[in-house]
């Protein structure tokens, strides 16, 4: 607080509003110096994502959750959700547009950065890590793959002494206890390997499974995608053909599949050496490669 002051009145002779800025840079600073977590700026709002229609709706009915009215009505702090499903269907997404919807900064922890090689380290990081997500509430931490770190830990192979075994009961424990208004949003693809302990009640609210979307999911997708790019001629593009085409497709396929359409056009000079622009074809011919 001393520097950002000191730097303000270095730079224009007084503190106002216009400093805010400058808080939020600090406190991005000093969360990047400890090299646990990772602060993202961002811009991901709900109409980013396509389908998901039962998750968006439980994501809106607990937007004010984490204000005083909600305390004085007698509702708790959300705890959590536990996204769990295929690679590509908007699990991380999902995650950045939880706290921008509900105006919160977000926080990533890669759970591989809890674990040093020095006995004792590791304990100490997970310490360290609550106590700035708990200065920073009310926000969200993303724990991203979340199966990744803990997933051995039921079978007993971990091969380091236990030393993921205490990290993860510290984890949960103060998930369990927390009271600061610390949301955490945890991703993982395969859920069958996570400890049962995480998964049940009171660590999180609710668990979520993502699933290959719908046909009716892919169009919104494709819509989500191509809106963007190309406004204006959104309509020339037969998004029910290329739903229907697209099946067992994830959404970050769909994703890739409107780049290399654009790439097909783009590749592609008339004899006057102008580049056309991309179309249904195109998109189609990317579907079938």
């Amino acid at each position: 607080i001393c520097r950002i002051l000191a730097k303000a009145l270095a730079e224009k002779q007084e503190v106002n509003e216009t400093d805010i800025e400058k808080v939020l840079e600090e406190k991005k600073q000093a969360i990047r110096q400890t090299g646990i977590l990772e602060f993202y700026s961002n811009h991901e709002s709900l109409k980013n994502v396509g389908g998901l229609q039962n998750l968006k709706q439980w994501v809106r009915m607990r937007k004010d959750a984490f204000t005083e009215e909600a305390r004085r009505y007698g509702i708790p702090n959300p705890k959590g959700v536990l996204l769990a499903g295929i690679q590509g269907t908007g699990k991380s997404l999902s995650a950045k547009t939880i706290a921008y919807e509900w105006r919160l900064p977000l926080l990533r922890l890669d759970a591989g950065r809890l674990f040093g090689g020095i006995v004792g380290e590791s304990e100490n990081k997970v310490r360290q890590m609550i106590k700035i997500v708990e200065a920073i509430s009310p926000c969200v931490l993303w724990m991203d793959e979340i199966d990744k770190a803990f997933g051995n830990i039921s079978s007993g192979i971990d091969g380091d002494s236990g030393t993921s075994r205490r990290v993860f009961g510290s984890l949960i424990t103060w998930m369990q206890e927390k009271t600061a208004p610390v949301f955490i949003v945890a991703t993982a693809n395969n859920v069958q390997i996570l400890p049962a302990e995480l998964l049940r009640k009171g660590r999180f609210d609710e668990i979520f499974f993502l699933n290959l979307p719908t046909e009716i999911e892919r169009k919104e997708i494709f819509k989500v995608h191509l809106q963007p790019l190309r406004p204006a001629r959104l309509r020339d593009f037969n998004l029910n053909l290329l739903a229907k085409r697209t099946n067992n497709f994830s959404g970050a396929e769909i994703e890739q599949v409107i780049i290399d359409g654009m790439h097909l056009a783009f590749g592609t000079i008339d004899s006057n050496g102008n580049r056309r622009d991309f179309t249904t074809e195109d998109i189609l011919r990317a579907i079938d490669d």
